[in-house]
């Protein structure tokens, strides 16, 4: 038995199994960041720290010698809970396919939005800058008017080539914004996402919780999500009724070159 504690709840293989299908499939589609940056780990639920590879003097403990500590980052533990009917779980063992899992779904919506934030805007109770917070570029207007969208991505991407960072570059944004790209068409029956696309030469993603927008470079080694455990549901209590669980993770973000994205402003 580990921490999660998932053979003490009511639930069968099937159960769990539909359980852990259901939350894969929407953590898949809300979990921005992670199409983004690098990925390192899971490196198991004890680790609890990521090593910088810095140091800092401090007092020594005697005369005669200096003193130094190295510097980490602990990580962070995210954990939203939820509640399921014992009676959908049992359907599960009985072949149902159906099951009402909305209560996972919206603490999977929650667990991967609250990732997003903190690898995009930042986590200051955590000690973690996000991509926009450390950006060495000042930020791009893109404006109201959605046709012209494309002449802010250019600047983004010749912002960081001219800066000597390569693509291909990806474009992070904001679920409103994104939409409007969607319905968008430009004169000639050109899709603006197709454009957005040829001119980041990556993709163009859905990424709840992102203010405005990131055009950020995708050639690796500039942004570095380290977890711990990764997302996993586990079990906290039952009644007769009802099984609660909660899905966690453990990570740290890091921004290892501020010079590989540029911040999109929604302004006028």
């Amino acid at each position: 038995m580990n921490h999660l504690h998932r053979d003490l709840a009511p639930i069968s293989d099937a159960g769990w199994e539909a359980i852990d299908q259901e939350a894969k499939t929407r953590l898949t589609t809300h979990l921005a960041a992670r199409k983004l940056v690098d990925f390192a780990g899971p490196h198991g639920w004890s680790h609890s720290a990521t090593h910088l590879g810095r140091i800092i003097s401090i007092s020594a403990p005697s005369v005669g010698v200096t003193a130094a500590q190295r510097r980490v980052l602990p990580l962070v533990e995210l954990r939203a809970e939820f509640k399921v009917s014992r009676a959908e779980v049992d359907d599960a063992e009985r072949g149902a396919t159906d099951l009402d899992l909305a209560g996972l779904n919206e603490a999977a919506r929650q667990v991967a939005l609250a990732e997003n934030v903190t690898v995009f805007h930042g986590h200051p109770a955590a000690a973690m800058q996000g991509i926009t917070e450390r950006t060495s570029h000042e930020p791009i207007v893109l404006g109201k008017d959605t046709p012209r969208y494309p002449n802010a991505v250019a600047r983004a991407v010749d912002v960081l080539r001219q800066a000597g960072i390569d693509g291909p570059y990806g474009l992070a944004i904001g679920p409103e914004i994104y939409t409007e790209i969607v319905e968008t068409t430009e004169h000639g029956g050109y899709l603006l996402l197709d454009h957005l696309r040829q001119i980041l030469g990556g993709p163009l993603v859905w990424a709840p919780g992102v203010e405005g927008g990131i055009v950020l470079s995708l050639r690796g080694g500039d942004f570095l999500l380290d977890c711990g455990q990764d997302l996993s549901i586990g079990y906290v209590d039952h009644d007769a009724d009802l099984v609660r669980l909660y899905i966690e993770e453990s990570f740290t973000f890091r921004v290892l070159e501020p010079d590989a994205a540029v911040a999109l402003r929604v302004g006028t």
